[in-house]
């Protein structure tokens, strides 16, 4: 990884060739937005400029000539973020921003591939009398045809969802090999304090439970809003076991256990932050003047 950043910051025409080049690639377009987001957080936009604008081309064709916005997408996705996360110092700040940029990646999906959502959600309606069973026979014709009508709002929102999380890994990406080269360190320290405030978290739970309530095209909130609740969980996980001093053989299972068991463990996650949120499990552990990844401060 280490020579990876090494040749991004080696010059213009290298970041330029690993952004692009991972871009043409459609299973590594996510290391050419981690490759933006190093010279970003690193250079400045002036500097970057350049580097994401030929960049952006063959994300640009695959858009065009392929109908697959995801690499474009998950380019500006993660530039913006790391534009944030620069300004800001803040992954509080950033993360929260994220949820407005996948109510964009939303609009997007649904002007894009809005005959396939619906598709599939025609499908999952013609099996919800399976999965649910008895519990469907219970429901009223209104209660029926409102829940068919939250099933392709969700579907967009889930995939807007996965974009999003796309994203702030790639920036978490950047910022590591940021760290990496100029301030060995300073990630982890500047992750494990992500904790989100409670105003904030209590907003993000509201429009989880309640926007649906609000329009049937809302309920793509209830995804959207859960992702910066999941990074706090698992920042106040790897907080825990730092401050512990526990094995990394807890993290190794902690992310083994989530690939494998995603409809447990992240709703979980989403639970442990916000309970962290009014809590705050690490409290005074946490060092108040956390430094900062960029190496620059």
């Amino acid at each position: 990884m280490r020579a990876i950043a090494e040749f991004i910051m080696r010059g213009r025409m290298q970041a330029t060739l690993v952004v692009a080049g991972c871009a043409a690639l459609p299973l590594l377009y996510w290391l050419g937005a981690a490759a933006g987001s190093l010279v970003l957080l690193r250079r400045g936009l002036k500097d970057a400029l350049g580097v994401l604008a030929l960049g952006m081309l063959p994300a640009l064709i695959w858009w065009l000539y392929s109908d697959d916005p995801r690499a474009l997408m998950v380019l500006l996705g993660s530039s913006g973020l790391a534009l944030v996360l620069r300004a800001s110092e803040s992954w509080n700040r950033t993360l929260l921003v994220s949820v407005a940029m996948g109510v964009v990646f939303s609009v997007v999906l649904g002007a894009v591939y809005r005959p396939h959502i619906e598709m599939l959600a025609q499908e999952l309606v013609k099996i919800l009398p399976l999965a649910l069973g008895d519990l469907y026979q219970q429901l009223s014709v209104e209660e029926r045809a409102r829940l068919a009508a939250l099933i392709a709002p969700v579907l967009t929102g889930l995939i807007a969802a996965l974009l999003q999380i796309v994203s702030v890994l790639s920036l978490i990406v950047g910022r590591y090999w940021q760290a990496l080269l100029y301030n060995p360190g300073g990630f982890g320290r500047e992750f494990r304090a992500i904790r989100i405030p409670l105003g904030p978290a209590m907003l993000l739970l509201a429009c989880m439970l309640l926007g649906p309530n609000f329009g049937t095209q809302m309920a793509m909130l209830t995804p959207l809003c859960s992702v910066p609740l999941v990074f706090a969980g698992l920042a106040l996980i790897h907080g825990l076991v730092a401050e512990k001093r526990l094995a990394k053989f807890w993290l190794v299972g902690l992310y083994v256990t989530l690939l494998l068991f995603m409809q447990l463990i992240y709703p979980l996650l989403v639970v442990l932050a916000i309970v962290d949120s009014l809590i705050d499990f690490r409290g005074r552990l946490t060092p108040k003047d956390v430094d900062s990844a960029n190496g620059e401060g």
